[in-house]
């Protein structure tokens, strides 16, 4: 234990901390005023449950930032069990949330499976591929088998129906596939079968409600108080804020213009009331967790280890593109929380056993510099006695 929290990543364990905790704060402004007048609730209410919820993310974070990954490896089948029983046990059980059941109502608080698919499908991947690498050239044997189970889980996910976590969870898989080390014509082929499906399925998804997102999004002033709105608000508060912000608190439009203040557009609180300066933070502190992790994903020696950094680090990058994308006009709203800093139980609770297992993997990476430094060459006329005797030497082992 000592070894580990000597070794352990602290750029990857306090800024999960900093993000939660500040969102924690941000949370409280922008529901304060919310839930007592449209909900009906304590202006604390909001705030108490995300606090509820972060301390138990910071168990988590440290759980998993001790707990060995290599024994996920061990435990894909029934990672894989669980998400395909959540996923088939929403059409029974589920909670309809804006005319798609993909919540579980647990009382105490709801539960989005999709949350747990992916990590879920980030591990099986990780691992599928990792023990794969000897015929990874092998598409029929290697490429294709986990990918009809991923197809499979992504197919239960739109029936939901929930086409954007679909897609956005197929795009985290696609991060995994593509560094798996398979060929670049096996890329190009599985690039086309895609977007031949997307063509042969877009008629069937493409709804009125869903065209309108897209309206919203890149033609909000002609539909203003319509499915413009939405984004209209969001741009008043992003103008007022101005480089400093109003102050912590003293923002406008949560008070009843910005929907979901504390959910989805977050971030456009934050612009209003600490300014581009404050955005500008959150963007960097969420950039260099991602960029963290990407590095930690490189100097991984072990397979599953570098897929598992890279696909943790693909779906924090990921959600807080199509968040802050979504919450600047680039691209359609979809209900995206911002990782961290948005309200959600399950959201933050995933996002910190993520970053946990990632942690982990980089506590494998600087043991190992570590003990790489201990067996350097000892120059000639220097004691050849091994200082560090705690260490056994151990061969690295490639998945």
């Amino acid at each position: 234990m000592r070894q580990k929290l000597k070794n352990i990543d602290f750029t990857l364990f306090i800024l999960p901390i900093l993000l939660t905790g500040f969102g924690a704060v941000m949370i409280y402004s922008a529901s304060m005023v919310y839930g007592p007048v449209l909900l009906d609730t304590s202006s604390f209410h909001f705030l108490k449950k995300q606090l509820m919820w972060g301390f138990i993310g910071i168990g988590l974070l440290f759980f998993f930032t001790i707990f060995p990954y290599r024994h996920l490896q061990r435990m894909t089948k029934l990672i894989v069990l669980l998400m395909i029983f959540m996923l088939v046990g929403l059409f029974f059980f589920g909670k309809n949330v804006n005319n798609a059941t993909s919540w579980y109502d647990l009382k105490f608080m709801s539960f989005q499976p999709a949350e747990f698919v992916k990590i879920g499908l980030i591990i099986y991947l990780s691992a599928i591929y990792s023990k794969k690498q000897r015929y990874i050239d092998d598409f029929g044997k290697a490429v294709l088998p986990p990918l009809i189970l991923t197809s499979m889980i992504l197919g239960l996910i739109v029936l939901q129906p929930d086409i954007g976590t679909a897609a956005i969870i197929g795009l985290i898989a696609s991060f995994v596939i593509a560094s798996s080390g398979i060929k670049g014509k096996h890329i190009a082929l599985l690039i086309g079968v895609t977007l031949v499906f997307i063509l042969l399925l877009a008629p069937q998804m493409v709804t009125d409600e869903r065209l309108a997102r897209f309206t919203g999004a890149f033609q909000p002033f002609e539909t203003p108080d319509g499915d413009g709105y939405h984004l209209i608000q969001s741009y008043v508060a992003i103008g007022t804020g101005g480089l400093f912000g109003e102050g912590l608190g003293q923002g406008v439009q949560k008070l009843g213009f910005l929907p979901e203040p504390h959910t989805d557009f977050i971030m456009a609180v934050i612009a209003e009331e600490l300014g581009f300066i404050g955005v500008i933070i959150v963007i960097g502190m969420l950039g260099g967790l991602v960029l963290r992790g990407l590095y930690i994903s490189r100097q991984c020696k072990d397979t599953f280890g570098s897929l598992l950094a890279l696909g943790i680090s693909a779906m924090i990058g990921i959600q807080a593109f199509i968040n802050l994308g979504a919450m600047s006009g680039m691209l359609p709203i979809t209900g995206v929380p911002l990782p961290f800093v948005s309200y959600g139980g399950s959201s933050l609770l995933i996002m910190m056993l993520s970053v946990g297992i990632l942690n982990n993997v980089a506590l494998t990476v600087h043991v190992k510099e570590e003990q790489t430094k201990d067996r350097r060459p000892v120059p000639a006329g220097k004691s050849t006695t091994i200082q560090n005797t705690n260490q056994p030497e151990r061969q690295g082992v490639r998945s």
